[in-house]
Formats: structure tokens, C-alpha cells, sequence
């Protein structure tokens, strides 16, 4: 594997830790309110569910979410 394409890797990317969620490589946020964030990236889509919802990391290729999150979805 070449060097530039480990830094600039494109694979969509979650990581969960004590109710933040990173989010790395999504193409855009199509819903956000304080229950439910939609996030799509480029094989589907992310619908997360739960209360006090916040974007408190954004941008343009990574996110990061707070709250209480009490379910992902895939689509």
C-alpha cells in the first residue's frame, strides 16, 4: 500500500466511544434535529437515533456526534 492513499484514505469510517460518534468520509447530512441525524456516504446511508442529538465536529469529510445515541441504522 503506498503512503498517500494510508493518509488519504476514502473508506467510510464509524467509530462509538462513551456516546460520541466520529464519522469520517460521508458525502452529506440530509436530516438533523435533536432525535435524528440521516448521514449519507457513498454506498448507502446512516440514520442515528436518540436524544440531544449534537454536530459538535464538522467538516467537510468528518463529524463528530454527541448525545445520547440509542440506535444506528444502515441503509
Amino acid at each position: 500500500m503506498k503512503l498517500k492513499n494510508y493518509i488519504l484514505e476514502s473508506d467510510f469510517k464509524i467509530i462509538y466511544l462513551y456516546n460520541k460518534l466520529n464519522i469520517v468520509n460521508y458525502t452529506d447530512i440530509s436530516h438533523f434535529d435533536n432525535n435524528k441525524i440521516m448521514i449519507n456516504y457513498n454506498n448507502g446511508g446512516l440514520v442515528i437515533n436518540g436524544k440531544n442529538l449534537v454536530i459538535s465536529k464538522l467538516l467537510s469529510d468528518e463529524l463528530l456526534i454527541e448525545g445520547s445515541i440509542d440506535k444506528l441504522e444502515f441503509r
